[in-house]
């Protein structure tokens, strides 16, 4: 465990240190503001049975309060409890694309925070291909709000020092899985009952998003 600087003040972990992943998880489960690394960049987390961590997200950042918060989880099976329609469609889709670098907009369960909707009433889940970010979702709940570590309008932290520098004393932990892989954002699409739509494209191509859902629903009707 290390403290960068005075100017930063702010508890820095190495994922290989003893218990170092427990503290993250658990740090986020009691409502704290943590980074960590995921497949793209690091984030950082809160969770989703705290709404005053999650305004702390926003205030951190200097996100737009019009601007949903994404979620990460660990599993397919932590969908269920989020969202109100879960079809086998939608299962066998991201049993293809995850874990990895698709958000899936879905309606949000009632109850879901409006600091995650922002005052809407679906929510966007991924799951991230980096076992470590896996293990700490695990561990706090399944499920956590993580945005980019970075200030909104920035670009975002690739390393545990660059989130240290730029959002760092106002962070309860910063937990140091070394440089995240960078690259392009994930890409997003919602899914409703008038069907998927695009809403960015990115690092898996969209047409290849479309193809295949295009190809589960030919699967189901000829079934």
């Amino acid at each position: 465990m290390t403290i960068l600087g005075d100017e930063f003040r702010v508890v820095v972990m190495k994922s290989s240190s003893p218990n170092a992943i427990e503290w993250a998880a658990e740090r986020i489960a009691q409502g704290g503001v943590v980074a960590l690394p995921t497949d793209t960049v690091y984030g950082v987390a809160a969770s989703l049975s705290h709404p005053e961590a999650l305004r702390r997200l926003y205030e951190i950042k200097g996100r737009p309060p019009d601007r949903p918060l994404p979620v990460l989880v660990a599993s397919t099976d932590a969908v269920e409890t989020l969202v109100t329609e879960f079809t086998a469609d939608t299962a066998l889709l991201l049993d293809e694309f995850w874990p990895g670098p698709l958000t899936v907009v879905l309606p949000a369960r009632r109850g879901m925070p409006r600091e995650v909707t922002s005052g809407g009433t679906t929510v966007g889940l991924r799951m991230p291909n980096h076992p470590l970010a896996i293990e700490v979702i695990a561990k706090a709940g399944g499920a956590i709000a993580c945005t980019s570590a970075n200030r909104s309008g920035e670009p975002p932290a690739g390393s545990a020092t660059q989130v240290a520098q730029t959002l760092g004393p106002q962070l309860d932990m910063i937990l140091d899985g070394g440089i995240a892989p960078g690259g392009v954002p994930s890409t997003v699409v919602e899914i409703g009952r008038s069907g998927m739509r695009v809403i960015r494209d990115g690092a898996v191509p969209a047409a290849a998003v479309l193809a295949a859902w295009d190809s589960l629903l030919a699967a189901r009707a000829t079934g």
